[in-house]
C-alpha cells in the first residue's frame, strides 16, 4: 500500500490538462487515485487522460468544463459520478492570468472591465461553483472529502502588472479559511496550496511574458533572466511535481488534521 493511502479514491482536477493541474493529475494517478481531468482544452485533456491510463495504469476520464458555468460544473460532477461513483477529492486549480496595468499612460496594456470580469469569473466564481458542487456531493455520500484550492504567493505579496490575478488569489485564501469553518463538521477538509515561481507552465506563454514584461518596463529577456535572479532562499525555481506532491499529501489522511490553512510552496521566497 502506498504511504499516502489514496488508492481507489476519486479526484477531480480542474485545469488538469496542462501545467500544475496536469502534474497533480499525474501524481494522484501514480498514488492509485482515479482521476477526472477537467479542462476547456479537449485535445490536451484527452492526451493527459491517455497518459494517465498508459503510463500509470490509472482509471481516468476527461470532461470538458467551463468552470465559470454552473451547468458545466454540475455536468462535471455528474460525469465523475457516472465514471467512478463518488467524489473524494477536488483539486480546484483552473485559472487564467492576463497581465495588465491599472493605468497605462501609453494606453496599450491597461485593465478593462472585460478582462477583470473574465479573471474573476474563472479564478473566483469557478472556484466557488466547483467547491460548492463537490462539497454537496461529499456531504451526500456521508464520507467527507478534501478540497484543495490552488492559491498563489501573489495573493499575499501582490504582483506588478497582475493586480486582478493577485486579488483573485487573495480571495482564495479567504474562501479556504471560511469554507473550512463551514465544512469541517461535515468531515470535509479544505486546504490551500500557494506556489511561488515555478518552471514554465501553461500560464507562462509567449503572450503572457510579452504583456508582463511590458507592464514592468523591461524586455522579455530581462523578465526571463529575473526569474533566476529573484531572492529565493533555495536558489532555484520550483518544479511542478513539488507542488503536485504537496497536493497529494494534503489530499491524503496523512494530512488529516491540516484544515483551513494554505501551504506556501515557494522555496522560502514568500512570507506566508
Amino acid at each position: 500500500m502506498n504511504w499516502l493511502g489514496l488508492e481507489g479514491k476519486v479526484a477531480i482536477v480542474t485545469g488538469g490538462a496542462s501545467g500544475i493541474g496536469k502534474a497533480c493529475a499525474e501524481a494522484l494517478a501514480e498514488a492509485g487515485v482515479k482521476v477526472v481531468v477537467s479542462d476547456v482544452n479537449e485535445e490536451t485533456g484527452h492526451k493527459t487522460v491517455e497518459r494517465l491510463k498508459h503510463h500509470f495504469h490509472a482509471g481516468a476520464v476527461f470532461v470538458r468544463t467551463d468552470v465559470a458555468s454552473k451547468a458545466g460544473v454540475d455536468a462535471m460532477i455528474q460525469a465523475a459520478l457516472n465514471a467512478f461513483g463518488r467524489v473524494d477529492v477536488l483539486v480546484n486549480n483552473a485559472g487564467i492570468l492576463i497581465p495588465r496595468l491599472l493605468v497605462d499612460p501609453a494606453g496599450k496594456e491597461e485593465l478593462t472591465e472585460a478582462i477583470l470580469d473574465k479573471m474573476i469569473a474563472i479564478n473566483m466564481k469557478g472556484f466557488f461553483l466547483c467547491a460548492q458542487a463537490a462539497a454537496r456531493e461529499m456531504m451526500k455520500s456521508g464520507k467527507g472529502g478534501v478540497i484543495v484550492n490552488m492559491a498563489s504567493e501573489a495573493g499575499l505579496e501582490g504582483s506588478e502588472g497582475q493586480s486582478v490575478y493577485a486579488a483573485t488569489k487573495g480571495a482564495i485564501y479567504a474562501m479556504t479559511r471560511s469554507w473550512a469553518k463551514e465544512l469541517g463538521r461535515q468531515n470535509i477538509r479544505v486546504v490551500g496550496v500557494a506556489p511561488g515561481i515555478l518552471e514554465v507552465t501553461a500560464l507562462r506563454t509567449e503572450e503572457y511574458e510579452r504583456a508582463l514584461a511590458y507592464t514592468r518596463g523591461i524586455s522579455v529577456e530581462q523578465l526571463r533572466a529575473g526569474y533566476e535572479k529573484v531572492a529565493i532562499p533555495l536558489g532555484r525555481s520550483g518544479r511542478l511535481d513539488e507542488v503536485a506532491n504537496t497536493v497529494c499529501f494534503l489530499a491524503s489522511d496523512r494530512a488529516s488534521y491540516i484544515h483551513g490553512t494554505t501551504v506556501n510552496v515557494s522555496g522560502g521566497k514568500s512570507r506566508g
